[in-house]
């Protein structure tokens, strides 16, 4: 049974929320952020990487940063560049790209759906980069970016949400620099609020799609607080924290990429040579090969691309995660041949988020690396699998587009 709630949201007010929401903090570096709010000081970017309003020399995991970050986020509330609902409402987010849409339902989900494991996973975190999150929510006595979370599509959960979106005008309405549109609808409506939480009540379980991390701080820093208060009921706000449910046939997984800095000492011709005893491999020529179903992977080496079908005979189907194409590719190509065995700490290999296409491979390849593999992209089914399965993906399996936005809700834990 997924747990979901309403809370009193602290959004942007109605004229500047195309100027508030920005993309999540991880997808930037520090000089990247800094660059992205120039003539824009109202990006939630001054809160969610509040480095870049400090000296340039600032440890971006020292105090000051989480320090700086509670002063902005009390400054724009002061300010009325954020306002706070009066009631516990539930909202409507809808992203727009390309033509494709995808409606979900913001609310609170519970940590203890994360902890009895009704909330499912596929990828590992890292302790370094859950401490930033926990002081970042910890110092922010909020949580501040959504957490991606799907369920299985429910025709009675899509039809109280459209016909909430068809009756009533959207709070927000932009176009943000990448293309994207986002709606937003405010449900206040107690009986609609209601309605959609008993609904959930029937939905098994929910499955995080971007935002591990995150997830796994949000549930720490409420733990922490119960420990902290002796008279804690389980109703706290900290015990909830600020998610984004989208039915699982609305989402769109693109291609996740690999690029590798050598041949692990072999010339192009020896590495060919081996790719072929695990391989067949045709040459394409200057066209960036693309792969059109699973199983396929484009190579580009030297100037060139190729279409590579790997020899999938000793591949166990059964299992979910071996089976992934991202898998195949690392147990028959990066592990033995290019050496790469943890592709998590292995400085030889870098990710490219298929949103920036094929062409940035090529680049990559004629700036800082040697080799590109395109992917074909993992599917929802796979993933949703996969968690049920209570077992993990390998790291850089799927990227998600439209990305949520940030700073449009924030959820207060007191």
């Amino acid at each position: 049974m997924a747990v979901i709630k309403a809370f009193k949201s602290i959004r942007p007010e109605k004229s500047l929320a195309d100027k508030v929401a920005a993309l999540p903090y991880d997808v930037y570096n520090t000089e990247e952020a800094a660059a992205a709010v120039k003539g824009n000081p109202y990006s939630f970017l001054h809160i969610d990487k509040s480095e870049i309003d400090l000296p340039s020399d600032t440890d971006p995991y020292s105090e000051d940063v989480y320090l700086k970050a509670q002063s902005t986020l009390d400054s724009f509330s002061k300010k009325g560049i954020f306002i706070q609902d009066e009631s516990d409402n539930l909202y409507v987010y809808r992203l727009i790209m390309d033509g494709r849409s995808q409606t979900g339902l913001v609310c609170c989900s519970s940590i203890d759906d994360y902890i009895n494991g009704t909330i499912k996973r596929h990828e590992l975190t890292r302790e370094d980069k859950e401490q930033d999150r926990i002081n970042h929510v910890d110092y922010c006595n909020a949580n501040t970016g959504p957490i991606f979370l799907t369920y299985e599509s429910k025709e009675s959960i899509n039809d109280i949400i459209e016909k909430w979106t068809v009756s009533h005008p959207a709070e927000y309405d932009f176009v943000s620099e990448d293309g994207i549109t986002h709606q937003v609808w405010v449900i206040d409506n107690t009986d609609t609020i209601n309605s959609l939480t008993a609904q959930f009540k029937s939905i098994s379980s929910t499955y995080i799609a971007d935002g591990h991390h995150r997830t796994a701080s949000a549930v720490k820093v409420g733990l922490k607080r119960r420990e902290s208060n002796p008279s804690h009921t389980g109703d706290e706000e900290y015990n909830y924290f600020l998610s984004v449910l989208f039915p699982h046939d609305q989402l769109y997984i693109m291609d996740y990429n690999r690029v590798v800095k050598d041949l692990n000492g072999m010339t192009s011709k020896e590495f060919i040579s081996k790719l072929e005893a695990v391989a067949s491999i045709e040459k394409i020529g200057s066209t960036p090969c693309k792969p059109s179903q699973k199983g396929e992977i484009g190579m580009f080496l030297d100037d060139t691309w190729y279409k590579l079908t790997v020899n999938q005979d000793n591949v166990d189907f059964d299992d979910p995660v071996s089976s992934l194409d991202v898998s195949i590719l690392q147990e028959s190509v990066l592990k033995p041949i290019l050496g790469i065995g943890d592709i998590r700490t292995d400085k030889r290999i870098d990710f490219v988020g298929g949103i920036r296409g094929l062409k940035e491979l090529e680049r990559r390849c004629k700036t800082d690396m040697k080799l590109a593999f395109a992917m074909y992209p993992t599917s929802i089914d796979e993933l949703m699998k996969i968690s049920d399965a209570r077992l993990l993906m390998p790291p850089k399996s799927t990227w998600f587009e439209p990305k949520l936005r940030s700073g449009i809700f924030i959820h207060k834990l007191t």
